[in-house]
Protein backbone atom coordinates (compact mmCIF):
# COMPACT_ATOMS: atom_id res chain seq x y z
CA UNK A 1 0.00 0.00 0.00
CA UNK A 2 1.40 3.09 -0.82
CA UNK A 3 0.68 6.70 0.81
CA UNK A 4 1.49 9.16 -1.53
CA UNK A 5 3.09 9.38 -4.99
CA UNK A 6 6.50 10.53 -5.68
CA UNK A 7 7.00 13.60 -6.93
CA UNK A 8 6.88 17.30 -6.22
CA UNK A 9 4.24 18.49 -3.82
CA UNK A 10 2.85 21.69 -4.35
CA UNK A 11 5.86 22.36 -7.04
CA UNK A 12 8.44 23.08 -4.19
CA UNK A 13 8.95 20.02 -2.01
CA UNK A 14 9.39 16.26 -3.22
CA UNK A 15 7.04 13.67 -1.31
CA UNK A 16 8.23 10.37 -0.03
CA UNK A 17 6.52 7.20 -0.16
CA UNK A 18 5.73 4.82 2.45
CA UNK A 19 4.76 1.15 2.25
CA UNK A 20 2.90 -0.84 4.81
CA UNK A 21 4.40 -4.71 4.98
CA UNK A 22 2.62 -7.53 5.98
CA UNK A 23 4.72 -11.11 6.56
CA UNK A 24 3.43 -14.45 7.93
CA UNK A 25 5.16 -15.79 11.03
CA UNK A 26 4.97 -19.29 10.42
CA UNK A 27 1.79 -20.31 13.32
CA UNK A 28 2.56 -17.08 15.53
CA UNK A 29 0.68 -14.62 13.33
CA UNK A 30 1.24 -11.43 11.47
CA UNK A 31 4.06 -8.93 11.59
CA UNK A 32 3.47 -5.64 10.32
CA UNK A 33 5.99 -2.51 9.32
CA UNK A 34 5.45 0.64 7.74
CA UNK A 35 8.47 1.85 5.67
CA UNK A 36 9.95 4.33 3.67
CA UNK A 37 11.39 3.90 0.19
CA UNK A 38 14.67 3.20 1.39
CA UNK A 39 13.67 0.40 3.49
CA UNK A 40 13.73 2.89 7.33
CA UNK A 41 10.92 1.10 9.36
CA UNK A 42 8.78 3.81 10.95
CA UNK A 43 6.61 1.97 12.43
CA UNK A 44 6.08 -2.13 13.32
CA UNK A 45 4.43 -4.59 15.14
CA UNK A 46 2.81 -8.13 15.81
CA UNK A 47 -0.64 -9.18 15.20
CA UNK A 48 -2.51 -12.67 15.79
CA UNK A 49 -4.35 -12.50 12.63
CA UNK A 50 -3.99 -10.61 9.29
CA UNK A 51 -7.00 -8.23 9.32
CA UNK A 52 -5.99 -7.03 12.89
CA UNK A 53 -2.36 -6.74 11.01
CA UNK A 54 -3.58 -4.89 8.45
CA UNK A 55 -5.69 -1.99 10.53
CA UNK A 56 -2.64 -1.64 12.82
CA UNK A 57 -0.21 -0.86 10.23
CA UNK A 58 -3.14 1.61 8.14
CA UNK A 59 -3.64 3.04 11.31
CA UNK A 60 0.45 3.74 11.82
CA UNK A 61 0.76 4.64 8.35
CA UNK A 62 -2.36 7.20 9.31
CA UNK A 63 -0.89 8.68 12.26
CA UNK A 64 2.83 9.36 10.55
CA UNK A 65 0.76 11.19 7.82
CA UNK A 66 -1.12 13.09 10.07
CA UNK A 67 1.77 13.99 12.17
CA UNK A 68 3.56 15.10 9.23
CA UNK A 69 1.22 17.14 8.12
CA UNK A 70 0.49 18.64 11.30
CA UNK A 71 3.97 19.24 11.81
CA UNK A 72 4.45 21.49 8.29
CA UNK A 73 1.09 23.21 8.67
CA UNK A 74 2.19 24.58 12.41
CA UNK A 75 6.04 25.53 10.65
CA UNK A 76 4.32 27.04 7.45
CA UNK A 77 2.00 29.24 10.08
CA UNK A 78 5.50 30.05 12.43
CA UNK A 79 6.67 31.47 9.15
CA UNK A 80 4.12 34.02 8.67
Amino acid sequence: MCACETGMEQGTRPVGMFEVILTRRKRFGWRWQVCDQSGKIFADGFERTRPSAKYQSERALFFLLSQAYLRNRSAASSED
